[in-house]
């Protein structure tokens, strides 16, 4: 008779593994070009390689690790096309959940989102706070929320490790009075309720972002034209 726990407790331990991998790249740990070594990873935690592998399988299908023949398997470089075509998503999918976040969302909701902002902004004069990423993380996440389309979200979360990724290099570069400023005019957005203009606004935000990521405003505009995904 065939054991399903079995099957089930395999791809969890898989699952794991992508997780764990994921946060090792997050944390800088692994970086672009960093050879994963299957046996050395399995042994490190204690595991069989078999669902080190699968993991990877998971990550190489996400477009996060590649398998370079002769090598094994490879953390992926992000190209200017990866980034492009991560910003231009994000434009379309959060762009579209402001604009449905300025018609679902409660009063309650909104307000609850400004008071978080101003908390955030109490941190700008905090010393034991480093950086804001994680607060603008969080307001860009609850507009998906307050957009309630399961389908969007779920678009949304596909992306999320990439998003993550960018954010790392870009929090780099960050400043924590930036990210405030920044944000606030989402929260207005919000408090306005003019689907139209929010989503304008949304578009505008992630364009902002894409270009100071790549710091080449006048290529990205001879390449590529002002405005042509966002």
């Amino acid at each position: 008779m065939i054991d399903k726990q079995y099957f089930i407790d395999k791809q969890s331990i898989s699952h794991d593994i992508a997780t764990y991998i994921k946060q090792q790249i997050l944390n800088g740990e692994l970086n672009p070009g960093d050879r994963i070594v299957e046996t050395k990873m399995a042994r490190d935690l204690g595991l069989s390689q078999t669902p080190v592998r699968e993991a990877i399988r998971q990550l190489s299908g996400e477009g996060i690790i590649t398998i370079v023949p002769n090598k094994g398997p490879i953390v992926r470089a992000m190209e200017k096309e990866d980034v492009l075509e991560i910003y231009s998503l994000r434009a379309v999918t959060e762009g579209f959940a402001i604009r449905l976040a300025t018609q679902k969302a409660s009063d309650d909701d909104i307000a609850a989102l400004e008071d978080f902002y101003e908390n955030m902004k109490a941190k700008l004069h905090d010393d034991t706070v480093d950086s804001l990423l994680a607060d603008s993380l969080y307001i860009h996440q609850t507009i998906m929320r307050l957009a309630d389309h399961s389908r969007l979200t779920g678009t949304y979360e596909s992306i999320s490790f990439q998003i993550s990724m960018v954010n790392r290099i870009l929090g780099k570069e960050s400043t924590k009075e930036k990210e405030v400023e920044q944000h606030m005019e989402l929260i207005e957005a919000l408090k306005v309720r003019n689907p139209d203009d929010a989503e304008k606004t949304m578009r505008k935000h992630i364009y902002r972002s894409y270009l100071e990521f790549i710091e080449l405003e006048e290529d990205v505009h001879s390449e590529h034209g002002e405005h042509l995904w966002f």
